[in-house]
Order: structure tokens, then C-alpha cells, then sequence
């Protein structure tokens, strides 16, 4: 069968949801599918919204058997200010009295003012080796300018539709991230799909209260390959950087929602109070991160190793070297890099947001922070650091689980299931 993918950003992009696209539609291949990817020329997220960000030139490729087709991106003329800006206008006319159905057709074309993709949506339209589509999976419901024209293009054919929102629940009490994952046209494009996959009970749980049958919906989460990780070489990575004593590891965007000036912020009172820890960072930089990073005092980044993008080695390398793993975000709907650590028998550190605390059991497998608690942030920290037999207890529970419930063995199985109950007009 054919089946066509829609993510708004895919590899080499070090992202989450790019990675679950991968393990899925190389796996499909494998089994004797046919798979085309249709995605973005974008590398950086922010291209999407601003000039003078990375993307990628290649408007085609084939991995692993896998046909890409990367469209370029288009903005309405404008500061990279006008995208927020009218997001905010979206969320503001979501919040208006009155029957939000409506409003729906406004939303949706403001969804797509910009950015947006015409030459994606000339390629829906004319391209012959689309005439075999049996079904479309699509993903990110708040970069949902790229998966409306495609699921009006579906429903036109007939094709049924998955779509696997990675909905950001953000902070329990707070909707500050979550009502940009939940505006009418948002849930109302997930109540059209033939089926929801989610990351979390936590999620799929939101949704239903938001009006999206629970029927249509299955909570799977996402996995990792061991194998794959394995052989990380940790002084190699020590050697390489320079480094000496204890490491602390993050590895995601660098950003204010991730938790990473947090972080920051807590490695400097450690550093103050006489810790000999590094910090080390691991994926891509976001402007305003990058111009706080900048005003920092020499000093203070010389005990910093920001590294941005790097190969898969290295950060299998960083893996093996670090001594723990923090990334206290409210902007994760799973975290796929806490696994990554319990691979090498880490002990995380997360936020007690978003779908984490169904991934990282407190006191178990990890330890849970509330977002943007530096004081108790670096508490949990110097506890992991000192304590280094509740650390070692931690990395090998969550090793444990790993090998027991999150592999992409048992997530491929479970995915490609989904896909079978509703070609077979189960779901």
C-alpha cells in the first residue's frame, strides 16, 4: 500500500516528531509499503516564520526507501514578528461568545496566511504517483497550516486521515501553551480524522473533554531502538570537550519553553556554591537562547558546552560521558530523549508538565520539577550529583522500562495496527 506522510519538518532535523515519522516509514517500507514524505525546505523551526534561519536545498531525496519531497516555504512580506502576531489574533477571535463553529472558516484561513506551501498543495493536486494513496498521516497540530489543505485534499478522495497532534498540555492550571494546541479549527480538525494517535493518557484525556470521540482515539507514545544507541564512547566525548568532572546533559531545543535558561540558571548557583560540573547542551539553538547565551560572562561559558547540532555518534558519545539528564520542559507532549538517557542508565530530571510525568515516574525513574523552579531545579540537580546510588537506582529502572514497554518494536506493531483497523473501517 501507499501511504503519505505530512511533518512539517523532517531529517536530517534533530526533531521529535521527525524521528517518529522516520522509525515509522522506514519500517513500513520494510514491510513491503511504499511511503512518500511530503515536509518543508525548513531546517531551523523558525524558518518558518523568519528569514536568514537554516533550510534545507534538496527538494527531493529517497532514505531508506522513503521518497521525500520538501516544499519551500512561503511568508506573508514582514518582521518574523507577523507570525505571533497572528497566531494572537487567532487565539483572540477562539475566545470571542458565540458559537465557535461559526468562526471556523476564518480560523482555518488565517491558519494558512502564513506561512504556508502552495507548491505543496499544486503537487496534491497534479501529482500522478499520488493516485494510489490509501491512507494520510499527519502530525503537529499547531504548525497546522501544513496538514489543513492536505486533509481537505483527502477528504476530497475519500482517503481516510490519521493525525498525531503532539499536543504541549504545558503546566497543569496553565493554558498558556495549551490553547495553542486546542483552538476550535484545531480540535475540530482532529474530530474530522478517522483516528488520533496520542502520546499520553494525559493527552488523549484532554482531548476527550475538548470533544474529540474517545472511540477515534489511541494513546501509543513513541520508542527507541537500543541497538541503535548503543556505542557511545564517553572519553572520546570528555577528551574532545575538555572536560573533567561530573556533566550534566540536555539534549533539545534551547529555549525559554524547554526549560533551558532554567537550567542555566540553576548550573549557576551550582557553580557559585563550588560545583566542578559542566553543562553540556545538545540540539538547536533558538535566537532568543542564543542571544542569552551571548551575554553570559566569559567565565560562566567556559563551563558550558553548547554545541547545537551535532552527528548521532556525538551525542551517543555525550550519552555515555554525562553523569545525568535534565530537561525540565513544559513543551513536551512525550520526551523521546528521556529514554535516550535510560539507554545509558541516566538518571533524568524533568518538568512536572506537558505528558512527561506519565513517561518519567517521580522517584522511580527520574525526578520531576515544577517548570521553572530554578531552587528546586538545582536541588535536584546537586541531590543527583552527590547521591550517586540513588542516581545509578534511577537510570536503571527507567533502562528497565525502556526495554519493557517503549522500544519501536512494540510502537511499529501498535502504530501499524492503527493503520489497519482503519483501512478496515474499525477505528
Amino acid at each position: 500500500m501507499h501511504f503519505l506522510h505530512i511533518v512539517q519538518l523532517y531529517r536530517p532535523v534533530p526533531s521529535g516528531a521527525a524521528r517518529y515519522f522516520v522509525e515509522i516509514g522506514e519500517r513500513l517500507v520494510r514491510d513491503g509499503h511504499q511511503v512518500t514524505v511530503l515536509t518543508t525546505d525548513a531546517f531551523d523551526l523558525e524558518h518558518l516564520w523568519a528569514a536568514g534561519r537554516r533550510r534545507i536545498a534538496e527538494p527531493e531525496d529517497n532514505h531508506n526507501g522513503v521518497q521525500v519531497q520538501r516544499f519551500p516555504v512561503q511568508r506573508l512580506p514582514g518582521p518574523a514578528l507577523l507570525y505571533p502576531a497572528v497566531r494572537r489574533l487567532m487565539l483572540e477571535l477562539a475566545r470571542l461568545p458565540g458559537k465557535r463553529q461559526t468562526r471556523l472558516p476564518l480560523l482555518r484561513r488565517l491558519a494558512r496566511l502564513t506561512p504556508r506551501l502552495p507548491a505543496m498543495q499544486r503537487y496534491l493536486q497534479t501529482a500522478p504517483e499520488l493516485a494510489d494513496v490509501a491512507l494520510v498521516h499527519t502530525t503537529n497540530i499547531t504548525l497546522d497550516f501544513a496538514i489543513l489543505p492536505v486533509l481537505d485534499w483527502a477528504r476530497q478522495r475519500g482517503i481516510p486521515h490519521i493525525c498525531t497532534p503532539f499536543v504541549h498540555l504545558g503546566e497543569p492550571g496553565n493554558r498558556y501553551i495549551l490553547r495553542y494546541y486546542s483552538m476550535p479549527h484545531q480540535i475540530d480538525l482532529l474530530r474530522r480524522s478517522d483516528l488520533v494517535i496520542t502520546q499520553t493518557g494525559l493527552e488523549q484525556r484532554f482531548l476527550q473533554q475538548a470533544g474529540v470521540p474517545e472511540q477515534r482515539m489511541r494513546t501509543i507514545g513513541v520508542g527507541v531502538t537500543p541497538e541503535e544507541l548503543a556505542g557511545g564512547d564517553g572519553q572520546r566525548f570528555r577528551a574532545e570537550q575538555g572536560i573533567d568532572g561530573p556533566i550534566v546533559l540536555t539534549i533539545g531545543t534551547a529555549a525559554y519553553d524547554k526549560g533551558t535558561f532554567h537550567v542555566v540558571q540553576a548550573m549557576q548557583r551550582l557553580w557559585a556554591a563550588g560545583s566542578n560540573a559542566t553543562w553540556v547542551q545538545i540540539g538547536p539553538l533558538m535566537g532568543h537562547f542564543e542571544q542569552f547565551h551571548a551575554g553570559l560572562p566569559p567565565a560562566e561559558r567556559a563551563r558550558m558546552r553548547v554545541l547545537g547540532f551535532v552527528p548521532d555518534q556525538t551525542r551517543h558519545n555525550a550519552l555515555a560521558a554525562a553523569d545525568l539528564f535534565v530537561l525540565p520542559s513544559r513543551t513536551d507532549s512525550f520526551g523521546i530523549v528521556y529514554l535516550e538517557a535510560w539507554c545509558y542508565d541516566l538518571p533524568v530530571i524533568g518538568a512536572d508538565a506537558g505528558g512527561v510525568p506519565e513517561v518519567v515516574q517521580h522517584g522511580q525513574t527520574g525526578l520531576l520539577v515544577p517548570f521553572g523552579d530554578v531552587p528546586t531545579l538545582t536541588r535536584s540537580i546537586n541531590r543527583l550529583l552527590q547521591d550517586r546510588e540513588l542516581a545509578r537506582a534511577l537510570g536503571r529502572l527507567g533502562h528497565r522500562q525502556v526495554l519493557r514497554t517503549m522500544t519501536w518494536e512494540r510502537k511499529y506493531a501498535q502504530v501499524r495496527a492503527a493503520y489497519e483497523q482503519v483501512l478496515a473501517g474499525r477505528a
